[in-house]
Formats: structure tokens, C-alpha cells, sequence
């Protein structure tokens, strides 16, 4: 029996290289963003339904909290696009060093974060 194992992993004192932070952020946000398509869904629907149901829906996303879902979203959907072409880019060896892909994961978190900021700003005008 191997003693040296360790009994309970804590992740959150584990260093991950930039590279896996970009890589998790990007699943998690493919993953929120599966998670919000039924409402998107119902969101489309109702918009297309009636005219007052529209105006109900540009009423209810003037209100903070639905601005915050809609900001998390967008916020979820430029980093997953971002981060895709990252991916497209080493999937043509394009920046598939390993000096390159830490500085194409820095560059990913950068862009992403002007972007969402400037979505923020957008939605709060």
C-alpha cells in the first residue's frame, strides 16, 4: 500500500498553470452556456409572440437582475468565443508552444476581460 498518497486533495492550494485556468474557465463557460439556452429559448419565444409581450420583456430586462443574467451571459458567451479561437489557432499550430500558449492564455484572459467590462458598460449606460 502506497502511504505517500494523499488523503484528501485540496484543490484550491494547487498552482494551475494559466494555460489549465483559461482551459477550465473555457468548459465552464460552454457549460453555462448550455445551461441558459431553454431560457433563451423562452425568451425568443415570448418576444416573437405578441407585441405586448415584447414590451413586457424590454420592461423586464431594464430591471438590475435581468441585466446581471443577460451581462453573465454575454460575459459567458465573448469568453467562450474568445477562447475558441484560441483553440482554433493551436488546432492549425498556430501558437501550440508551450511559451506561446501561456502568452495565447494571457492574451485570452486580457481580451476577455476589456470585452466583458465593455459589455457591463453597455448594459448600465
Amino acid at each position: 500500500m502506497n502511504k505517500k498518497r494523499p488523503v484528501f486533495l485540496n484543490l484550491f492550494a494547487i498552482q494551475f498553470p494559466i494555460t489549465a485556468i483559461v482551459s477550465i474557465l473555457h468548459r465552464a463557460s460552454g457549460v453555462l452556456l448550455f445551461l441558459f439556452i431553454p431560457c433563451l429559448l423562452s425568451v425568443l419565444a415570448s418576444s416573437l409572440a405578441s407585441e405586448a409581450d415584447f414590451n413586457a420583456l424590454r420592461d423586464t430586462f431594464s430591471q438590475p437582475l435581468a441585466k446581471l443574467l443577460l451581462w453573465l451571459f454575454l460575459a459567458a458567451l465573448s469568453y467562450h468565443i474568445i477562447a475558441g479561437i484560441r483553440h482554433l489557432l493551436m488546432d492549425m499550430d498556430i501558437g501550440d508552444s508551450l511559451q506561446a500558449g501561456r502568452w495565447g492564455a494571457r492574451i485570452v484572459l486580457a481580451l476577455s476581460v476589456i470585452v466583458i467590462l465593455l459589455i457591463g458598460v453597455g448594459l448600465w449606460r
